[in-house]
């Protein structure tokens, strides 16, 4: 049976094992086959039936629980996953979609970074779009992103299904994905900062808020030295103002709140009647700047020397309301209407609540009644109270004011109440049962406790109830709907930093790990684990029949604007013409061949290729890949692809279908002749 067969119970538990491991595969089986799997039958050459199941089972060494948890996570052929997790793909620069319970990788959509299959940023669809959000327009376009913190647009608080929105903590970008088709319409540069990490969305999506991480002296190309840090270096708190109506962040009706040069990190904002408030942690209010080679301590001791660092309590409504006057006190820097902090701080818009030192987490609970703050370095989740923040906002119950002249309300005016939970607590989500789950990095473990009223009662709550092993150093971790006014409970998935022995050693780069948890009972219970590409940082859960993707495009639609694109081009009107400013080819693709399938241009000729796809059935996508010039498109059923380049070298450039698409799909080609000079 081999040296690693585990035998729990002896024989009788093996054989129980293998009986409920049976039943399981035959839980995975089609619905007609199930009842003759389970009960024996199946005929064939292979036997089929329980003995044959129980013997596959023995050979995959299934506990029990294993098999349990093979029929709840199966999602069998042709069925679909109750759930879609949106996950960040980190340095990946991409969004990943994830099926629950069946933990399914079903898509990648690309951001911040080329992708050669979706012919992203390769010259056709997204070049422009890079181009536009990149870090500094003098320096080169940025091709690659740490992409943090998905957000799924709001309704009324509710997840829609409509928009995803993301922050890119390399370059302070934040960027819009159309949930129509899946691909990003927008990334935007945001003005005055050179680095962001969390983001999030009012109640209806009409800003999506995201705060600096390192401060700067003013953006990119703004240069202060270090020395000056306290005196010229800031963060601040973006609201980029989203039209739902064009699906595009206009910068214009967007404004910032300018804040101390700490390091601004996890954000969220308020719920319900609280929705006038954003909180945000912080780190690093030692203002430490680093540089041991010059005699100061490194950045990691220099900036965890305080025992408390700030929460930030923005009552961000204050702000608009200047905004929204075209009041003197605003500015205007780097394209964007700012409040500035001596403004922020005498207007009564920024306080600060003490809490514990190198925080993270910081998550609201569905009502909006608790702030749960956990500390990396303090092995308690703390809760604080809204109203008590309020109150103390209101009777000016402060401790003392900062450097920068900003009130800090006092401590234990503010707190709820602790929980003691373990090593190394990270962020907090939630059920619909009135539980908080806490991931623990340094304990590798996810905890579960009790809210406060109104979600238990007074006598159980604020308690440690359970507390499960993760594989390993979990980071985020997420529940379907936890953001949300409505959290939906039965499931949690563990996003884990480490492998280290949970896949094949595979070179010296690892994967990194997501894993399903069962939250629905008393105690939690894992089910499944997969590797993953990329970090992910974070993630949001949503029922899969609230995302209403198109399933092909009106004919002629330009994905980048979503309307009928001008140059689309129907059967019958294909051609190529001459014009004042180069060569113009429209182009039709149909299994399988291109019309026209050659284009003759002469060198140095500028190239302007508008393709469209006449396919109308679906998944009927075709591909356009010229090597030479470093071109590839992926044109799904209805769309028209724009590409221009310039015929700089001359010489014969064959391009081809790159997307299988029929039996002749290999002699679906074309040429490019480029006659010398």
């Amino acid at each position: 049976m081999g040296a690693n067969r585990r035998i729990p119970g002896g024989i009788r538990g093996v054989m129980t094992a293998a009986g409920a491991a049976a039943l399981a595969l035959a839980a995975c089986a089609p619905r007609e086959e199930a009842s003759v799997l389970a009960s024996g039958g199946g005929g064939g050459s292979g036997g089929g039936g329980v003995g044959s199941l129980e013997k596959y089972a023995l050979e995959r060494d299934l506990d029990p629980d294993e098999a349990r948890a093979a029929i709840e996570t199966c999602t069998p052929p042709g069925k679909y996953d109750e759930f879609t997790m949106v996950t960040s793909g980190g340095h990946a620069g991409s969004i990943f979609l994830i099926g629950i319970p069946s933990m399914r990788m079903l898509k990648e959509i690309p951001v911040y970074s080329p992708n050669s299959w979706q012919g992203w940023g390769q010259g056709a669809e997204g070049t422009d779009v890079l181009k536009a959000g990149t870090f500094d327009p003098d320096l080169p376009t940025t091709t690659w992103g740490d992409l943090h913190h998905p957000q799924i647009s709001l309704t009324n608080g509710d997840y829609d299904g409509e928009f995803v929105f993301a922050t890119d903590k390399a370059a302070g970008r934040v960027a819009v994905v159309d949930l129509r088709d899946f691909k990003t319409k927008q990334i935007v540069k945001t003005p005055n900062v050179v680095s962001d990490h969390s983001g999030f969305l009012t109640a209806n999506s009409e800003y999506f808020v995201v705060t600096t991480f390192q401060p700067s002296p003013g953006g990119p190309g703004v240069y202060a030295p270090l020395e000056e840090y306290a005196q010229k270096y800031r963060g601040a708190m973006t609201l980029h103002k989203f039209d739902r109506a064009s699906g595009r962040i206009v910068l214009a009706e967007s404004f910032q709140i300018e804040l101390p040069p700490y390091w601004q990190d996890l954000s969220i904002g308020g719920k319900g009647a609280n929705d006038d408030l954003f909180f945000c942690n912080s780190m690093n209010t030692e203002m430490s700047i680093g540089g041991n080679t010059e005699g100061r301590p490194p950045m990691e001791i220099g900036a965890s020397l305080n025992e408390m660092d700030y929460l930030h309590v923005v009552l961000w409504k204050r702000a608009k309301e200047l905004v929204d006057a075209n009041s003197p006190k605003v500015i205007t820097r780097g394209g964007i209407k700012v409040v500035p902090l001596d403004v922020a701080r005498d207007e009564g818009i920024l306080y600060f609540v003490p809490e514990s030192k190198s925080p993270h987490g910081c998550d609201i609970t569905p009502g909006g009644e608790w702030i749960m703050v956990a500390g990396k370095l303090d092995p308690h989740v703390t809760a604080y109270s809204v109203a008590k923040i309020r109150q103390a906002i209101t009777d000016k119950n402060f401790e003392k004011r900062d450097a920068f002249g900003i009130p800090v309300l006092k401590y234990d005016a503010c707190r709820e109440a602790y929980v003691e939970v373990g090593l190394g607590p990270l962020h907090t989500v939630f059920d619909d049962q009135g539980n908080g789950y806490v991931s623990l990095f340094l304990d590798s473990a996810v905890a579960k406790f009790t809210l406060g009223p109104p979600y238990v009662p007074a006598d159980q709550a604020w308690q440690l109830v359970d507390k499960i092993s993760i594989h390993y150093n979990i980071g985020h971790l997420q529940t379907p709907g936890s953001n949300t006014t409505h959290p939906r409970g039965r499931y949690l998935v563990a996003l884990d930093k480490w492998t280290v022995d949970r896949h094949p050693g595979e070179g010296p780069l690892h994967p990194q790990n997501l894993e399903l948890i069962d939250i629905s009972g008393p105690k939690m219970r894992m089910l499944k684990e997969v590797p993953i590409i990329g970090e992910p940082h974070n993630s949001q859960i949503i029922e899969t029949d609230r995302i209403a993707g198109w399933r092909v495009y009106p004919p002629g639609t330009d994905p980048a604007t979503m309307a009928k694109a001008p140059a689309a081009t129907e059967q019958g009107k294909e051609g190529v013409e001459r014009t004042k400013d180069g060569v113009h080819a429209r182009i039709v693709v149909i299994r399988s061949q291109y019309k026209p399938d050659t284009i003759r241009v002469k060198q140095g000729d500028r190239v302007v290729l508008d393709i469209t796809n006449a396919e109308s059935a679906e998944d009927a996508t075709h591909g356009f890949g010229l090597a030479g010039y470093n071109v590839t498109a992926s044109i799904d059923p209805g769309a028209t692809q724009h590409v221009e380049f310039v015929a700089s070298k001359a010489g014969v450039y064959p391009w081809y279908c790159t997307e299988f698409c029929s039996a002749l799909h290999m002699e679906m080609t074309g040429w490019l002749l480029v006659e010398p000079k």
